[in-house]
């Protein structure tokens, strides 16, 4: 015997419509980097999938520099609950994600943290700092909290391995399942590393 939504006093599309909307932007430096922001994004997106309805935009940064696309993206980023930054973490972000970066912190969103994923190996922190702190202070200024994704990933794009990435994707969309779960059950005092 089936029972409908109506007789089991649950309506699918009622209870759809009542789950809050959670939206992700993701910005990433190349094809790699990109693919491990969603991969993260998919683990975030299993584990509290019940409780909000998930959204994503993902920028590329040279797409960046293109005015009327930063104009979206930057749009974007004022909508959204979740920042991703996505890199190789050598060097600074180039000019066009800067820029999207000072305009989107100037417009005051409502993000609840900056993520900075880097795919550097765990002896490079030298390399990687300037670009966390760099991001940390990008946070501060926003208001928001920051994290960074422990530096453990290999050095070389060919060293991948799927199941690593996957793994380092899982540890990562947990921590951040756990922030949101915490952000949105008790709204005040945040945390994060800039506490």
């Amino acid at each position: 015997m089936q029972i409908s939504s109506a007789q089991s006093g649950s309506n699918p599309k009622q209870d759809l419509e009542s789950k809050p909307t959670f939206n992700v932007v993701i910005a990433y430096e190349d094809f790699a980097a990109g693919k491990h922001a969603k991969e993260t994004y998919d683990f975030l997106v299993h584990q509290l999938g019940k409780d909000y309805e998930f959204t994503n935009q993902m920028w590329k940064f040279d797409i960046l520099g293109n005015a009327k696309m930063r104009e979206m993206a930057v749009k974007d980023a004022e909508e959204a609950d979740l920042i991703i930054i996505s890199t190789h973490g050598t060097g600074e972000l180039p000019t066009e994600a800067k820029s999207w970066i000072d305009q989107w912190v100037a417009h005051k969103g409502h993000a609840m943290a900056l993520v900075n994923l880097v795919d550097r190996p765990s002896g490079a922190e030298g390399e990687v700092a300037p670009l966390k702190s760099y991001l940390q202070n990008v946070a501060k200024k926003a208001h928001i909290d920051f994290f960074s994704q422990p530096n453990e990933w290999p050095d070389r794009e060919d060293e991948f391995s799927t199941r690593y990435t996957s793994d380092l994707a899982q540890r990562t969309s947990t921590m951040m399942a756990s922030f949101i779960h915490h952000s949105h059950t008790t709204p005040t005092p945040r945390w994060g590393i800039n506490e």
